[in-house]
């Protein structure tokens, strides 16, 4: 091929015409530039990939097991001149609208698709926000003497739940040591009493369901049954029998998953769609055998998938339909020390193995910025946030290959 066919050959297959959108798109090696068009074709894999929070200052989605979506909404966190606010985006017409307005610092991540609100804290309480009206509503106020947070809703919007860790101890060694590698096995180390807690958000009542002198994290009901409740024994991993569930209402609680050797870790763990299995990564042992593993959450039978040390993921996700899975991937520095482990994943099962497809290049993103991947509602897309183009953001990635 001649260098004059040649280049032209190079820029036909540059550009992609979205014919909807009436828009040309380049091909780009994601994050080479800063900025990054708006919406651009991944040079390494050929997926497009669309930038969902197109507003000013730093944008984040929720953590990889808190649902995002009401509707075809997506609830996400933005940081400019305003401070922390929570917004909304149309995930058909980019169409962004912010939902909160405090000059008070907030936290939570907790949407009810049943409700339409938005829940979140600031200080001692808690408060709920439409997402098309607007409209605030004081759901409760933790008494003096019980000051703790909120982790997640039930599935009917009527409990609300989250973890209290007694006294000021830990609070003293996240202040003295705020690195996570400084304050992880201290804390654990500390055995400090912590209580799992709800709230009824009709009646207001605080129930104490659980305590151990142990740390308790990673809180969250079941997708489907408005009772359940899932919780971990947080620490270092091959320390710990980490997965748990309780009945809020009969107290009765569960182990998921038993270690089998020494070194083994299981973690990170989130509820299928339907609630019927708690799937979670599992080394056996710790970075050297590398899965997928599902517990069902009635039975108490196990399965499992396995992958690479690349294809590895901080964290994985499901599609509702349960065909498809995705993972986030991970730099040198995590447990699994990939070599080339920087990618969106996309799984298909394949018998007892899982065939990853590489959706999105991550070589300019920084790991310390979990990308916290989720299935947009309609299974199309991959949702995650990176900071390549310098601050956090919001992206879309399409599972569907581009044509050229």
């Amino acid at each position: 091929m001649n260098k004059r066919l040649k280049c032209l050959f190079l820029i036909v297959f540059s550009l992609v015409y979205i014919q909807d959108r009436g828009l040309a798109q380049e091909v780009l090696e994601t994050g080479s530039i800063k900025p990054m068009p708006l919406e651009w074709i991944d040079k390494d894999t050929h997926h497009k990939v669309i930038r969902l929070t197109r507003k000013a200052g730093a944008n984040a989605s929720f953590y990889f097991h808190n649902n995002p979506f009401i509707g075809n909404k997506m609830v996400f966190y933005s940081t400019d001149s305003s401070g922390k606010q929570i917004n909304s985006v149309d995930l058909e017409t980019l169409k962004i609208e912010q939902i909160t307005n405090w000059k008070t610092p907030m936290a939570g991540e907790i949407v009810s698709a049943k409700s339409k609100e938005v829940f979140y804290q600031i200080k001692d309480s808690v408060f709920a926000t439409h997402i098309d009206s607007k409209k605030t509503r004081l759901v409760y106020v933790f008494p003096a003497d019980f000051k703790a947070s909120i982790s997640t809703l039930n599935v009917d919007g009527t409990v609300l739940a989250g973890r209290y860790s007694s006294g000021e101890k830990e609070k003293e060694i996240l202040k003295q040591h705020p690195e996570k590698s400084q304050f992880f096995n201290r804390i654990f180390d500390a055995k400090i009493p912590n209580t799992l807690f709800t709230v009824n958000t009709v009646t207001g009542k605080l129930n104490k369901i659980h305590t151990e002198n142990t740390w308790l994290g990673h809180v969250q009901f079941s997708p489907t049954v408005p009772n359940l409740l899932m919780f971990c024994h947080e620490g270092p991993w091959h320390k710990v029998d980490r997965i748990w569930t309780i009945d809020i209402n009969s107290r009765k609680v569960k182990s998921m998953h038993k270690r089998t050797v020494d070194m083994e870790i299981a973690g990170h763990e989130f509820f299928s769609p339907d609630g019927k299995f708690i799937w979670y990564d599992l080394q056996v042992p710790r970075s050297v055998t590398f899965y997928l593993a599902a517990t069902d959450v009635i039975s108490g039978e196990e399965k499992k998938y396995s992958l690479s040390r690349d294809e590895w993921s901080i964290h994985y996700n499901v599609s509702k339909d349960q065909k498809l899975f995705a993972g986030d991937g991970g730099d040198p520095g995590q447990v699994a020390k990939a070599a080339d482990g920087r990618w969106i994943y996309l799984f298909h099962p394949n018998g007892d193995k899982l065939r990853s497809e590489r959706l999105v290049n991550m070589k300019h993103h920084g790991y310390k910025l979990e990308p916290n991947v989720h299935f947009s509602p309609d299974g199309k897309w991959i949702i995650f946030r990176a900071n390549f183009e310098g601050e956090s953001q919001v992206y879309a990635v399409e599972i569907e290959k581009s044509k050229f």
